[in-house]
Formats: structure tokens, C-alpha cells, sequence
């Protein structure tokens, strides 16, 4: 059929992309013109081309998409587009894909949802989800049992972070009483983080064999072990820092001069500690590394409750930890000051490069600035690297 100006009219199926509607004054000038999309009523009734899609095609696109997810967001987002993606986005495929970075669940908005969540991502086999919810059962929803066993899970899929964990449990006997410490088990499990490459676990089996603590004591090997730890810390922070032009040389280089106390009063006690930043005990002065996603939570848990994790009991010093105690005294105290415990040499070593180095001073110095004011006796810094038991 054609119009009266001999134009034939659209068939059934094809799609009047643009309509240009025209209006004119009386003198016959263009006034007004707009495009309007309209669809036939052929093609409106049928479906879209991501309804063809493979399913499995779809899935390793979200498999993708969890395994590179920044936040938790970037993945929820796609869960409310259509009920399809819904429903593909939770196939045990996708969650076991997952990144550490879709785990980083705030503490204030903790739910039902949110667990059941990280329960569907760990029975999924993703060892992240596995590690992240036994923190998080373990220390702040009191669930020893269920928390250390997930965190036992990652571990059997060699998670450095999960196998380092298990080791700080060994070695304060967490969840438990003093007697259920287990250092040579805490040992071995930093041994085999370490043997993965996990820094932390390498300073702290360091450590271990430099004081003989749940080993032989070899000092020897416990600095080579530190020495080793120290650079792969440095040679981490600088990959980074080429990646991103952050490269600063003051990192490379000890200060003979130690960092100013906030307090003036005690800037004239103080004593250097020159020498190479790689035979130091707590490494190089570099920048943090970005916590853990279940380190964060811990923290902002406690630090809703006023960081105080029950009655007599503490947090680790370090900021980027956020591990609690489970019992009076877990952990140790530095043994310079006593104003700090820390769960880990580890944390100890951090926490020292962040804040601490400028704040410890020995107990007669806090002694004095609680009683009349004394000036004291003068003791030098001591053995900063020293934690003793509480």
C-alpha cells in the first residue's frame, strides 16, 4: 500500500528508526523539529539479543567481572539488572571467582544477606570468602570453632594470609587459655606461609629462630631469614611504586637521625640508631601496605563498640590489624614502654615504622609523666625489636 505521496508504507517488521516531525509558521518557515525512536509492533513483541546469549557464555563474563570487582557494588549492581543475571551471578562458578576486593564488607552494614553471602561464596570453594568469613566468625562473632575451620580450609589451598593467621592463633593459643599455646605448630605453619611468600610469616619465623622461640635457636638463620624479609618487602614496594611513579629515594636510605617525639621534652634522650634499613629488625622504611579486607572489618567492628573488644581485653596496637584478644593478656606487650601489645612481630614491626618508633620511651619515662614530673634517670632506648610476655 502506498501513501498519497507514493511512498510505501513500512512492512511489519522493519523498525521506523526515526520520525522527523516538522511544525511551520504561516509563512512557511521551519519552527520546530525533533526525532522520535518508535518500534513496530513486530519488533517490540519480540526479544532482546542478551536473551540468545549461551549461558555459559554469560557466566564466564561474570566470571570475569567478580574476579576483577573492586568493591562489593560493582558486583551487586549487576544482581539487580534482570532476573536472569540474578539468577546466573550466584552459580558456584562465578563465586568462586570472586576478588578479595568484592569481600570488603563494611561493618556497619554486616547483615544476614551479607553472611549468607560470604557462606554461598566460601561453600563455592573460594578461598578469599573462606578466609574472610573465619576472621570474621572467629574474632568478632565469637564462633572459634566454625571461623578456625574455614581459616583451616584456605590453608589446605595454601592461603599464605590464612596460614599465617592460624600460626598468630598458635602462638597466643587464641581462643583458648595459655596452655593451649602450640609454637611449634605456629612454626611450621609460618614456615609454609613463608615458603609462599607471605613477608609477614618470614619476619616472624625470623624471629622464632633468632630467640628460639618454639625452634632451635639459630640466630644465624633467623637474621638471614629477616634480611630476606626485608627485601622482599622493599622490592614489592618499589614494583608498585614503578607501576605508579611513586619511586621516592629516601626509602632506600637509614637516617642516622631517629624521628622527632611529639613530646620536645624527650627529643634530647633519644638516641640514632644508624645502619642499613635492610638489617634492621622491622625492615625499611616504606609505606604500609593496603590491610587486608577482613583486617579492615575487624577494625571498624571494634572501633564501633569503642575499640574496647570485651572487659580486660585489648587490641592489637597495629591500626592495620584489628585482631582482639580472646582472653586477659593474650598478647605481649613491648617491653621498653608496656604502652603497646601486639599480636605478631609482624604487627610489631609495622606499627613501629607508622607511630611507635616516635612515641616508646622506657617505663621510667611514663612513670615520671604520671607522678611529679621528674626528668629520670636518663636509660637509653634499650632493645627497641624486644616484645616480652605479659
Amino acid at each position: 500500500m502506498r501513501t498519497r505521496r507514493g511512498i510505501s508504507y513500512p512492512r511489519a517488521h522493519v523498525c521506523l528508526d526515526d520520525i522527523v516531525f516538522e511544525r511551520r509558521d504561516f509563512a512557511g518557515d521551519n519552527m520546530a523539529r525533533r526525532k522520535r525512536r518508535r518500534l513496530s509492533p513486530g519488533i517490540a513483541g519480540k526479544r532482546d539479543f542478551f536473551d540468545v546469549l549461551p549461558d555459559d557464555l554469560v557466566i564466564s563474563i561474570l566470571s570475569k567481572l567478580s574476579s576483577t570487582a573492586a568493591c562489593p557494588s560493582d558486583f551487586a549492581n549487576v544482581l539487580i539488572v534482570c532476573k536472569r543475571l540474578n539468577s546466573l551471578a550466584v552459580r558456584p562458578l562465578v563465586l568462586s571467582k570472586a576478588s578479595p576486593k568484592m569481600f570488603a564488607i563494611k561493618a556497619k552494614s554486616w547483615s544476614e544477606s551479607a553472611h549468607r553471602f560470604l557462606k554461598n561464596c566460601a561453600d563455592a570453594g573460594n578461598v578469599e570468602a573462606c578466609y574472610t568469613l573465619g576472621m570474621i566468625l572467629f574474632y568478632c562473632l565469637e564462633n572459634r570453632g566454625s571461623g578456625a575451620s574455614l581459616m583451616a580450609k584456605a590453608a589446605i589451598s595454601s592461603h599464605a594470609p590464612a596460614l599465617y593467621s592460624l600460626a598468630v592463633i598458635q602462638f597466643n593459643g587464641s581462643g583458648g587459655s595459655k596452655n593451649d599455646k602450640d609454637l611449634r605448630a605456629g612454626v611450621a605453619l609460618c614456615a609454609r606461609a613463608a615458603f609462599l611468600g607471605h613477608i609477614d610469616s618470614l619476619r616472624e619465623l625470623g624471629h622464632c629462630l633468632q630467640d628460639g622461640y618454639g625452634v632451635r635457636q639459630n640466630v644465624a638463620k633467623g637474621r638471614r631469614f629477616l634480611v630476606q624479609a626485608n627485601a622482599r618487602e622493599l622490592a614489592t614496594v618499589l614494583s608498585s611504586a614503578a607501576a605508579s611513579n611513586n619511586f621516592t629515594r629516601s626509602w632506600l636510605t637509614w637516617s642516622p637521625h631517629p624521628i622527632p617525639h611529639p613530646n620536645p621534652r624527650h627529643n634530647h634522650r633519644r638516641q640514632a640508631v644508624p645502619g642499613c634499613p635492610l638489617l634492621s629488625d622491622f625492615g625499611c622504611n616504606v609505606p604500609a601496605p593496603e590491610a587486608h579486607p577482613s583486617s579492615k572489618f575487624l577494625a571498624e567492628w571494634f572501633g564501633a563498640r569503642g575499640g574496647v573488644p570485651g572487659p580486660g581485653l585489648r587490641l592489637c596496637s597495629h591500626v592495620g590489624c584489628g585482631r582482639p584478644e580472646t582472653r586477659k593478656h593474650e598478647f605481649r606487650r613491648c617491653s621498653v614502654c608496656g604502652a603497646v601489645n601486639y599480636c605478631s612481630r609482624a604487627c610489631q614491626a609495622l606499627d613501629w615504622k607508622l607511630r611507635h618508633k616516635a612515641e616508646c620511651a622506657p617505663v621510667e619515662r611514663w612513670l615520671d609523666e604520671e607522678g611529679d614530673g621528674g626528668e629520670g634517670n636518663g636509660a637509653g632506648h634499650g632493645n627497641d625489636d624486644v616484645i616480652a610476655e605479659s
